[in-house]
């Protein structure tokens, strides 16, 4: 069973799934392949490797294959909208817990040391090989959030993902050709100035994560064009931003094939639902 969960583990086994050119078939395969993760990670629960890719999968599905869906559903069907983001930000939050166990073996403490704001000795006993773990807990955990702002409980537990992904900036600044970058376009572009919304530092971020994956991964121009040029109406840089994502070549690097076609497929559903987004359009 440890060498089946070391093989799924592995890098080869994401790029299965990340490479391929077809989202429908992999978001149909992708539940299955979790479920089956999860089993194994049940019988042999010290696996550090199958846990992080269980708790990364469930956060990957519920972001591609059941929150984008949801953004994508018509407001009249509010029903099926509202179904999804609920069905969204449960999966993540299943995929953060999964994760936070494999924290809690690095740091039995962190619970506690995280509620009391002890944010510097709760990272503490945190390496560099510890960062996609932090990474993913993270972003599984906000993401909950974003789908559900209103929740002020989850909302009030913000700073301790920021300390999370504060220690994966200092332990690898340049983690996963600039996802860290990405996340935090998404980060301060996404929340109101109270809770820590940023747009300044969200456009530093994007300008980082262009110099460091703009030529390999549409996904900062995507972040910035849905949060930072929504929140600001700024319709031009918008269009500008997911005509990028529609020009790219998503064979160009096949790594991030299945992404980059994903964010196409959204950039042509937010073009063509422009006038959902911003109040005044200069029109022809």
């Amino acid at each position: 069973m440890k060498k089946v969960a070391g093989m799924l583990s592995g890098s080869s086994s994401t790029d299965v799934f990340s490479s391929d050119n077809d989202p429908d078939f992999v978001g149909e395969a992708l539940p299955f392949a979790v479920k089956l993760y999860e089993s194994l990670l049940g019988s042999i629960p010290e696996h550090a490797g199958l846990r992080l890719r269980t708790g990364s999968l469930y956060i990957m599905y519920a972001n591609a294959f059941v929150q984008t869906p949801a953004d994508m559903t018509p407001r009249r069907e509010g029903e099926t909208k509202e179904y999804l983001l609920a069905r969204a930000k449960n999966l993540y939050l299943r995929g953060r817990d999964i994760l936070f166990l494999g924290l809690e073996k690095r740091n039995p403490l962190i619970r506690k040391q995280l509620k009391e704001r002890k944010y510097r000795e709760a990272m503490a006993p945190f390496k560099k090989e510890d960062v996609s773990l932090l990474y993913w807990t993270a972003v599984g955990w906000v993401a909950a959030f974003a789908v559900n702002p209103f929740d002020m409980t989850l909302g009030q537990t913000l700073p301790q993902t920021a300390a999370l992904m504060a220690r994966v900036s200092e332990l690898d600044p340049g983690f996963n050709q600039g996802a860290l970058h990405v996340f935090y376009v998404n980060y301060y572009g996404s929340l109101p100035d109270y809770m820590g919304g940023d747009a300044a530092k969200a456009r530093e971020h994007f300008a980082k994560a262009q110099a460091v994956a703009g030529t390999k991964d549409t996904s900062a121009l995507m972040a910035l064009a849905t949060t930072v040029c929504v929140n600001e109406q700024n319709a031009e840089e918008f269009k500008k931003l997911l005509r990028q994502v529609l020009e790219f070549d998503p064979d160009k690097n096949p790594e991030n094939r299945l992404v980059n076609i994903l964010n196409q497929r959204k950039a042509r559903w937010f073009l063509a639902h422009i006038d959902d987004f911003f109040i005044e359009l200069e029109r022809p």
